[in-house]
């Protein structure tokens, strides 16, 4: 499992910010997602290509940032107590891409924009009168009813999204009921005392309120069909590897000590991993593929062991295992890449990561990789914008733009590489 940073840029209440974020990737944990959020995706006539990626912070959130993506916070996604609650939280999200909220949203934070912009000229002409407590009160008040109709639009956002999630629970076959289990975990949340709070200046609609909605809604309707196995099995290897990584060794082997099953065993394989008895975690991965040989996740899970316990050539040999059995799987040919680097065979590592890139080509620890290989092989100018993209996908513009300019200095004019380089430079 891999931990990078990478830029996620989101719609906030003044208008649109990016803030950076800690994603985790991982090809185990984002096909587990995969299976878990199919139905919904289905239900929801969504393409299987939407992603659902984890975003490591402790807080309870999750949210789209476009059409494509799912983001869902390690803290929430480690508080679900089943799969059903987890295709509650997928099923709300993937409501805001069917219903076109996206789009809605930014012409919504435009008009906001533009009303908060007349306040300010009407606030410029009040206080050209000489009355600047007038100024400041006409700014004031067209700040907070910008800032309110936006709420406003955004709260009805999210009843619409809360009521299409259940019709997509329903038809998926999952009891809708999740989804109230899930509004509990938020009960309490609000800061101010419920006689306290203002509805008006929130963008949910209060907890309470929601409840109350879903409750009703849950009880007219049946789940059409029975709760999938291998659903509950893959949400179970998603938190069960998730945990193990971001918990301390010591929690998840008190809670694993007695059991054997496959996850359980794969847990105990990452903390014994993460408390340096490589040994150990190696032989209890060897029991794993001894009873599901064909597993790539599992190679490659032992792949990642071997490659961190120094043991590149152990490595490459896990991984080259599961890049057969899972070839369409970029995140392994990226991991089958760093191994053979580390093995000393760099043009081995180049076709790897190519590889990779071909299916991933926003991954900074593949891009990193990249440039490595490049530099080992002599291709100065090639490594140089591999570097440069992986500082801009990072948000290090400035970084990006010193390689870019080695790379535009280097590389054959109109060439590829020589072009990626100059649309990093028009970045303003």
């Amino acid at each position: 499992m891999r931990i990078l940073i990478a830029a996620l840029c989101f719609v906030a209440i003044a208008g649109t910010a990016t803030a950076r974020q800690t994603i985790i990737r991982d090809a185990e944990i984002e096909y587990a997602l995969r299976q878990v959020a199919a139905p919904i995706l289905r239900a929801a006539g969504l393409p299987s290509s939407v992603r659902i990626i984890v975003v490591r912070d402790d807080r309870m959130n999750a949210f789209v940032a476009n059409s494509r993506t799912i983001f869902i916070h390690s803290g929430l996604l480690l508080r679900m107590e089943d799969a059903a609650m987890l295709q509650a939280v997928i099923a709300h999200e993937a409501a805001h891409i069917a219903n076109g909220h996206l789009t809605r949203r930014a012409t919504a934070v435009r008009g906001a924009r533009n009303m908060a912009a007349i306040g300010l000229l009407l606030s410029a002409a009040a206080s050209a009168t000489g009355d600047a407590r007038a100024g400041l009160g006409v700014a004031a008040g067209t700040s907070s009813a910008a800032q309110r109709s936006l709420f406003a639009h955004t709260r009805a956002e999210e009843a619409s999204a809360d009521q299409s999630s259940l019709r997509y629970l329903a038809n998926a076959g999952v009891d809708p009921r999740a989804a109230l289990r899930v509004l509990e975990l938020f009960r309490g949340q609000e800061v101010l005392s419920v006689g306290r709070q203002d509805p008006y200046a929130q963008t949910h609609p209060l907890t309470r309120d929601r409840i109350r909605a879903v409750e009703g809604f849950a009880a007219a309707v049946s789940p059409r069909g029975s709760a999938d196995p291998a659903t509950a099995y893959w949400y179970a290897r998603a938190t069960g590897k998730l945990s193990a990584f971001l918990r301390a060794p010591r929690w998840t082997l008190r809670r694993v000590r007695n059991q054997n099953d496959g996850i359980s065993v794969m847990r105990r394989a990452i903390a014994e991993h993460r408390n340096a008895n490589s040994g150990r975690a190696v032989s209890l991965m060897d029991s794993l593929l001894a009873a599901r040989p064909q597993d790539p996740y599992w190679h490659e899970l032992r792949g990642q062991i071997l490659l961190e316990s120094r043991n590149a050539a152990g490595a490459v040999a896990s991984y080259q295992r599961a890049a057969s059995l899972a070839p369409r799987e970029p995140l392994i040919r990226a991991g089958l890449g760093r191994a053979l680097l580390a093995a000393g065979r760099p043009q081995d590592a180049l076709a790897a990561l190519q590889a990779a890139r071909a299916s991933a080509p926003y991954d900074p620890n593949m891009l990193r990789d990249l440039a490595q290989a490049h530099a080992q092989l002599g291709q100065a100018g090639l490594a140089s914008i591999a570097t440069a993209e992986r500082y801009a996908i990072t948000g290090r513009m400035d970084d990006a733009r010193i390689h870019a300019t080695r790379a535009e200095a280097t590389l054959p004019r109109g060439s590829s590489g020589w072009l990626r380089a100059q649309d990093i430079l028009a970045v303003r």
